[in-house]
């Protein structure tokens, strides 16, 4: 792999600026028609996907050259996605995984930004990103006579995830889970504190061999515990053991499921029944890494036939956010009763991004909760009392937005409110 791999995906892009927007088919009116939080923040073309694969292009035709502006072009992206499935709504070509080579090779060449070096180091020293991080990993399972997958064999695995190990104000969507998992007789271990994080946002930031690093310490520890199944309720840690690992053949045949697919699954099966009604009026945010992103990884192997078509032998298939898991957590939502769903209007595959994202959250905080209000103000456009998400990092990005603004929205994890119909 490598930006150049992607010379002919980046010369395909003929700046017709579809990467901005929802498609036109798809478009429900002016208001919600933007896709991409970064050029609809920063509002000049290099910002979008097209422009940084314009900008890709030039460099391997001229020779790199880093500037200030051009890294604060490369940081200030989620890697959210939305362009990539928005040009791939008519077009067969790359536009997120030039991107990716772009960072990483920014990475590579130590064009690197000080607040996520910063965090990497974190990682490297304790096996997590999130800052602040004090006590062992596993001390919110205190009492909960969970099974220790390090001592005994386990057929699922449920990863918890940093943030929800660590931060306090999270901790409560692990042991919701752990509550649901029981309550459903699903025979399941934690790591407890031999867990380390999934490395998928490192990847997001650029840093290709940390991330491999954390993918080679889980499924060395995922091997031992003899799981079959991983199970997790962080969209970017789904997206990583799904996707990524796979993508670089580290997955094998570990069976990676969200929690909300779990659940939905248990619900359809009589195992987890919701008897008690939960009166609320709702709409959902489909997380990028659960959505667009947590489609399955294809691997394709093959060759361009010269020529002056983009023509492929075998032809190459595309992932274009079709089969992201969009609607598992919409089942279990139905299945509460007292739930009323209002959809808002960019959703699946063209969901607006929470913001936390791709580095944004630690480089530049300000277009990270931008990009979040965004969001809450189409979610209060349905009248919905409250969000829902399936991503610990998308609920702590609404909950900063909320209460710098004051809204009265509510914010809730889908297994919070699963907690309450249990």
């Amino acid at each position: 792999m490598g930006l150049e791999e992607y010379l002919g995906d980046m010369e395909m892009c003929c700046r017709c600026s579809a990467c901005k927007f929802v498609p036109m088919q798809r478009v429900k009116g002016f208001q919600y028609a933007n896709v991409c939080p970064s050029i609809s923040k920063y509002d000049f073309h290099s910002y979008s996907g097209g422009g940084r694969l314009n900008i890709g292009a030039a460099m391997l035709r001229k020779g790199v050259e880093y500037s200030d502006k051009l890294l604060d072009i490369v940081y200030n992206c989620q890697m959210c996605g939305a362009c990539d499935v928005s040009c791939k709504y008519a077009m067969d070509m790359e536009v997120l995984e030039p991107i990716y080579e772009f960072r990483i090779r920014a990475v590579e060449t130590g064009h690197t930004h000080p607040a996520i070096d910063k965090t990497i180091n974190r990682l490297r020293k304790q096996g997590t990103m999130v800052p602040g991080a004090r006590g062992k990993r596993g001390d919110w399972a205190a009492g909960l006579n969970l099974k220790d997958a390090t001592k005994e064999k386990v057929g699922v695995l449920y990863h918890v995830g940093c943030l929800t190990s660590y931060d306090k104000n999270y901790q409560k969507l692990a042991k919701a889970t752990a509550k649901i998992l029981q309550k459903a007789g699903v025979n399941f271990g934690i790591a407890g504190d031999a867990e380390t994080c999934c490395g998928g946002r490192a990847y997001q930031m650029g840093y290709k061999e940390d991330f491999l690093n954390q993918a080679k310490k889980n499924m060395k520890m995922i091997k031992r515990a003899g799981a079959k199944t991983l199970v997790t309720g962080c969209a970017d840690g789904y997206q990583a053991f799904k996707v990524l690992y796979d993508k670089y053949d580290l997955k094998g045949n570990l069976e990676v499921l969200h929690i909300t697919e779990l659940m939905a699954r248990l619900i359809k099966e009589g195992k987890l029944k919701l008897n008690k009604k939960v009166n609320l009026n709702v709409t959902y945010h489909d997380p990028c890494y659960l959505g667009r992103l947590g489609e399955p990884w294809i691997h394709w192997k093959g060759k361009k036939i010269p020529g002056d078509r983009f023509v492929f032998d075998p032809p190459k298939v595309y992932r274009r956010g079709t089969y992201g898991i969009y609607e598992p957590p919409r089942d279990v939502l139905n299945s509460i009763p007292g739930i009323r769903l209002t959809e808002m209007v960019r959703i699946k595959e063209y969901s607006w991004c929470c913001g936390a994202g791709g580095g944004v959250n630690e480089s530049n905080p300000d277009f990270n909760l931008w990009t979040a209000k965004e969001r809450l103000e189409e979610a209060e456009s349905t009248g919905a009392e409250a969000i829902v998400t399936a991503c610990p990092w998308c609920e702590k990005n609404f909950n900063e937005v909320i209460k710098e603004t004051g809204s009265s929205l509510k914010v809730y994890d889908i297994v919070e409110l699963v907690e309450k119909a249990i």
